[in-house]
């Protein structure tokens, strides 16, 4: 899942408990004792949701549509284009002011310290409705990766297989939702 996901994942905890759920990519490691406790509870949070959603069977079956050299990378896309069907049909973008704010607020792990004011200026997470926007995005993510970009092959994938995926995430999230809520 991407940050729209998590944020609505963990829109039930404290400021806190957000926080460390929008930041935890960011943090290596298992040693969460620099962070308050709802930020590293947020951050555990955050990992449960990762791994539970990595061996979800939709998952699982999408990623294994993906192009072959592109398999290893899927899983990145993935979140993405799901954080594009919870944008586009978000109701209520709550969350989302909510998210701006409490990442407005706090100094991101240096891993993320450039990518949060960018996403904020930009308003990426109601960008993400546009699945262009959301596919550009997708490749700007992979231009900052080394090597050749993994992620921008991913894109003629991805519209290719829109309905397939669409139909998979309506599978997916209400599953993720329930278990995982906050």
């Amino acid at each position: 899942m991407n940050f729209l996901a998590h944020a609505l994942l963990a829109k039930g905890g404290s400021d806190d408990f957000l926080f460390g759920n929008l930041i935890a990519d960011g943090v290596k490691g298992s040693d969460l004792g620099a962070w308050s406790d709802d930020v590293a509870n947020g951050i555990r949070h955050h990992r449960r949701v990762d791994a539970t959603v990595d061996i979800h069977p939709e998952v699982l079956a999408a990623r294994a549509r993906a192009p072959g050299g592109g398999r290893r990378f899927a899983g990145v896309a993935l979140d993405m284009v799901w954080d594009h069907f919870l944008a586009r049909d978000l109701e209520d973008d709550a969350i989302i002011e909510r998210t701006y704010r409490v990442l407005g607020r706090r100094h991101a792990p240096a891993r993320l310290g450039g990518m949060v004011p960018a996403m904020l200026a930009q308003d990426w997470l109601r960008g993400y409705a546009d699945f262009e926007f959301t596919c550009k995005a997708l490749a700007g993510l992979g231009r900052r990766l080394s090597g050749p970009n993994r992620l921008e092959e991913l894109v003629p994938w991805l519209k290719e297989d829109y309905t397939a995926m669409e139909d998979a995430f309506h599978r997916l999230w209400p599953d993720i939702s329930a278990r995982l809520s906050r």
